[in-house]
């Protein structure tokens, strides 16, 4: 047992310091370096996914700017709200903007994958992260929407007819309806990547989800011939080119519906953009053949939402056979036309 007295005595010293028992336990348990946010965030880089550095990379940026020089324990939930709100006013405006929502959203996201690292790594624990502090905007709704028989028309004959590559914008509209794929997975096929005895692409996209996923054969030969003409001949080439045999970018998209929008004003109007195709294809594909079906179109794997969906999961065949239906052409893993009840 200690002296009752030397007890007292440190009592008394503690207080003349202003020290608490308190105090002397969180610097105990606490470590022994805390870092800044400049030495940390290379390590959430470098641990981050493709995905979370292109969606965070901007706003880490500016966390590093703003507090680069603080220590991860020092920043509070009113600086990410602070940089939350200064995001929102200074977003860059866009056809389909929600008046820098996304931009909020995106702080307090890209905040949160910082310190759930930083939890993870025993820098601090899990009640002191500033950023699970703040809500997160409430998400507005979707004003997507599938697109009629003939918008969808109208939206390729304008591809077809402008432009310094109607051929490519064609093609890249076609495979967007037949897979109903976003712009980065298709932004990330490979020569490799194209079956065209068998009518089928390989698609990876967010989540780092990977399926095959079939297209008519006319569409597969297309993709053939585009690939011989511009340069795309190793197997790990990136299939699709501009006329000069560079890779596609995401800029392509963006003239492409600018063009679009240019010449037909509904289509800027309501910000019309790739990924109103996929609506498009996979609202067709669940009014004609179900929702199990339009599931497996999609590439959804996310086991999220009702139980059923475990029991209703559709296998290629039953897509292959969908998209023989939505192109009225035969696929060698679909159903025959006959069954479908389709004329050739």
């Amino acid at each position: 047992m200690a002296d009752p007295g030397h007890i007292a005595q440190a009592r008394q010293v503690l207080v003349q310091l202003g020290v608490t028992i308190a105090d002397l336990q969180a610097t105990e348990s606490a470590p022994a370096l805390m870092p800044t946010l400049a030495e940390y965030l290379p390590q959430v880089i470098a641990a981050a996914g493709p995905g979370a550095r292109r969606t965070y990379g901007n706003y880490w940026n500016r966390m590093i700017l703003l507090w680069g020089d603080r220590r991860l324990d020092t920043i509070a939930a009113t600086d990410i709200e602070a940089l939350q709100r200064e995001a929102a006013a200074t977003a860059v405006s866009r056809r389909n903007g929600r008046g820098g929502r996304h931009a909020g959203e995106h702080v307090i996201a890209a905040a949160r994958a910082f310190f759930v690292r930083a939890i993870a790594d025993g820098l601090i624990p899990a009640s002191a992260s500033p950023a699970h502090q703040i809500a997160k905007p409430r998400r507005l709704p979707n004003s997507r929407r599938a697109l009629t028989p003939r918008e969808l028309d109208e939206i390729n004959q304008v591809a077809r007819t402008s432009g310094n590559d109607a051929i490519l914008d064609a093609l890249l509209l076609r495979l967007h309806t037949e897979t109903a794929c976003r712009r980065g997975g298709a932004l990330a096929l490979r020569r490799t990547d194209l079956d065209s005895d068998q009518g089928l692409v390989r698609l990876r996209e967010k989540g780092e989800t990977l399926r095959w996923q079939p297209i008519s054969i006319d569409l597969a030969a297309h993709l053939v011939d585009h690939a011989e003409h511009r340069g795309a001949v190793l197997p790990t080439d990136q299939l699709l080119r501009y006329r000069d045999g560079r890779p596609l970018t995401s800029r392509r998209y963006d003239h492409l519906w600018k063009r679009v929008g240019d010449r037909l004003p509904w289509v800027a109007a309501q910000g019309i953009s790739t990924h109103w195709l996929r609506h498009t294809t996979l609202t067709w594909v669940e009014r004609n053949f179900g929702y199990g079906i339009a599931r497996a179109y999609a590439g959804h794997t996310d086991k999220t939402g009702p139980a059923t969906t475990t029991y209703i999961k559709a296998d290629l065949q039953a897509v292959a056979t969908a998209l023989a239906a939505l192109t009225g052409q035969p696929h060698p893993l679909a159903t025959s036309m006959q069954e479908l009840g389709i004329r050739t």
